[in-house]
């Protein structure tokens, strides 16, 4: 089954038209920071195959690769579209990005500061979307919500949006803006898959009623759920091999899952369990990129989708 791309909103929250697809930049920009990272010249058929296909939505962080996924990404995008209404652009704010006590976070002093420098090094006028990363503990939320506000308000940044954090949180951040007549959160960028589902519990409802958009990462929990139980070692990929993170999230208990996950693409007659992870996530709105291996291909053929609560999926 093939996935329509189209045209749809992100969220009830705004007006923002997004393709059903979106292209997470994470991995394109610096290989000496991850051995599975891509340089720009091995970046872009895959970007490239992405803009052919009608992906218009691309989103990014100013502390992946230390700016160099910012960069890659600005120059790929500029070269590939005639015209920068054509696409969406996301980017990442709260993690350092520099040794200054004050490069970090999301004070307003970060902030105005880091909104800057990822203008310069994507180079462009504006972000479609402006995320927190995380929430700082060391920030209060009013404070932050009034720089993200300016921002808006400076034409830097057309929406903003938040990542990872409690329900309660994010929820807190929405009142202090809905009651200062300031610029609201449209989208929530969680981790989200089939091994982690615990944004089912509070986050997805909550995003649900305040009409927020929902773009999950890791659909596949960084490729874990997409190797089978007698998978050799000496057969992993790049990334499988060196990427602890995914060690540390999930792990042999996962597996029952992939058996379950194979099960039904071989019921459905899909060409691999990636069509099942990725369409159980994908929505009437906004579904997942295909995941690709390093030489550009297609990890899988076609995308199921189903209802559920996904709004976008960045792999």
């Amino acid at each position: 089954m093939e996935l329509e791309i189209g045209v749809v909103r992100a969220g009830d929250a705004s007006g923002l038209k997004v393709s059903r697809l979106c292209l997470g930049m994470m991995s394109f920009g610096d290989t000496s920071r991850r051995q599975w990272h891509l340089r720009e010249d091995e970046a872009e058929p895959i970007v490239g195959q992405a803009v052919e296909a009608s992906v218009t939505f691309f989103d990014t962080a100013d502390m992946y690769d230390g700016g160099a996924s910012e960069e890659v990404t600005g120059r790929l995008l500029a070269k590939l579209f005639s015209r920068r209404d054509e696409y969406v652009l996301s980017t990442k704010v709260y993690y350092p990005t520099g040794p200054a006590q004050n490069d970090r976070g999301l004070s307003r002093k970060h902030l105005l500061s880091a909104i800057n420098a990822s203008l310069k090094r994507l180079g462009t006028d504006y972000v479609d979307l402006y995320q927190v990363h995380r929430w700082d503990d060391e920030t209060p939320i009013e404070e932050t919500m009034t720089a993200l506000h300016d921002i808006v308000r400076a034409g830097k940044a057309r929406y903003i949006g938040a990542s990872s954090m409690y329900a309660w949180q994010f929820a807190k951040a929405d009142s202090i803006a809905r009651a200062a007549g300031q610029t609201r959160f449209v989208s929530m960028q969680n981790h989200y898959n089939l091994a982690y589902r615990e944004e089912e519990r509070e986050m997805i409802p909550l995003c649900r009623d305040l009409d927020v958009g929902i773009n999950p990462y890791s659909p596949l929990a960084r490729g874990s759920l997409t190797r089978p139980r007698n998978h050799e070692r000496d057969a992993r990929t790049v990334r499988a091999a060196n990427d602890p993170l995914a060690e540390s999230r999930y792990g042999d208990g996962d597996l029952d899952i992939v058996d379950a996950v194979t099960a039904v693409a071989e019921e459905r007659h899909l060409p691999s369990p990636n069509t099942v992870l990725l369409g159980e996530l994908g929505a009437r709105r906004p579904a997942p990129v295909p995941p690709r291996n390093r030489n550009g291909r297609d990890a899988s053929s076609g995308i199921p989708t189903y209802e559920h609560h996904a709004d976008c999926i960045i792999p």
